[in-house]
């Protein structure tokens, strides 16, 4: 039985044109920042909406699909797994990320 433990769902709209790029091997990697909104209303009667940022990575075959298709605003759909990491800036800080490492894309709204 394969059980899902790790999976995320987006809807939102790409922040910047994306970032490609290559590896020695001829591998690519896409990097995108994907907005993310909550609306809701507050105490006040307020509509307050809440923007979410994401850090999202391709690889493989899905590279071709950010590389001509998506372009900064674009809405899209994106299903990925949650990963963490670090590593040590050049003043010695230990830094710390959280990705969506992307499995499939859904380009929406209109053209």
């Amino acid at each position: 039985m394969n059980t899902l433990r790790n999976q995320v769902q987006l809807i939102g709209n790409l922040g910047n044109d994306p970032e490609i790029f290559q590896f020695e091997n001829g591998n690519k990697k896409a990097t995108l920042s994907l907005a993310t909104n909550e609306t809701y209303i507050n105490s006040e009667k307020e509509k307050v909406t809440n923007t979410q940022w994401h850090n999202v990575i391709f690889f493989g075959k899905a590279v071709e699909i950010v590389e001509k298709y998506l372009k900064k605003g674009k809405e899209v759909a994106i299903s990925g797994k949650l990963t963490y990491r670090d590593y040590t800036d050049k003043d010695g800080n230990k830094r710390y990320i959280t990705e969506v490492v992307g499995s499939e894309i859904v380009l929406l709204g209109t053209k």
